[in-house]
């Protein structure tokens, strides 16, 4: 029996089921046929092309614009996963 290959390392995706009608479901084949990207990341490029267009964005996008000067945050390096957090939610975990 053949093995799958391990799961690429850092990427976690959630499952989303979505139902269709006939006709955006041929529209979805036929952008996906005619680029040469899959199903879901032509339904992941839309949604953030409508985010955009809604003014909603990345909390990691926002976090990367808001420090692109490289004045990162302190304790980035040791403490990113606190630093992350708080770029989403606002407000900074405890320390240890």
């Amino acid at each position: 029996m053949p093995k799958r290959p391990p799961s690429s390392p850092g990427r976690v995706r959630e499952p989303v089921q979505v139902y269709l009608e006939a006709d955006d479901s041929t529209l979805l084949a036929r952008l996906a046929a005619g680029t040469g990207l899959s199903k879901a990341e032509v339904m992941r490029r839309g949604m953030r092309a409508f985010a955009r267009e809604q003014n909603v964005e990345s909390p990691m996008l926002r976090f990367v614009a808001e420090n692109a000067s490289g004045d990162w945050p302190a304790g980035v390096a040791t403490d990113h996963d606190a630093v992350l957090a708080e770029s989403y939610t606002g407000r900074r975990g405890k320390r240890r």
